[in-house]
């Protein structure tokens, strides 16, 4: 059995450079800060009225829904409208920042 040492050495190379470049493709994903994504849902509760508190989940986890395949922050919000407490949980887009869901949590 013969093994050509220089084509299989070639292509070790081309593999593992490839590999290289696929991961610091992957790693170059931009993700706004949960804080920011934060400060946009907090700006869309204000425009209706105070807020009482919020939170958000720092680390982004993925969502798939309707044929979507995305990657999310989750957190909620309070409010005191009159006497009645209102809690509500949201899903932002991690890469914009932008409001996905909103729901009424009960």
């Amino acid at each position: 059995m013969n093994i050509n040492w220089g084509a299989f050495l070639l292509g070790a190379a081309a593999g593992a450079a490839g590999a290289v470049i696929a991961q610091q493709n992957l790693s170059k994903t931009t993700y706004v800060s949960a804080e920011k994504a934060l400060k946009e849902v907090k700006e869309a509760f204000k425009s209706e009225g105070p807020i009482d508190g919020s939170w958000i989940k720092m680390k982004p986890e993925p969502l798939k829904k309707a044929g979507m395949d995305k990657m999310v922050y989750k957190g909620g919000v309070s409010r005191t409208i009159g006497q009645e407490r209102e809690q509500f949980e949201f899903v932002a887009d991690s890469r914009t920042g932008t409001i996905m869901d909103v729901y009424k949590t009960y």
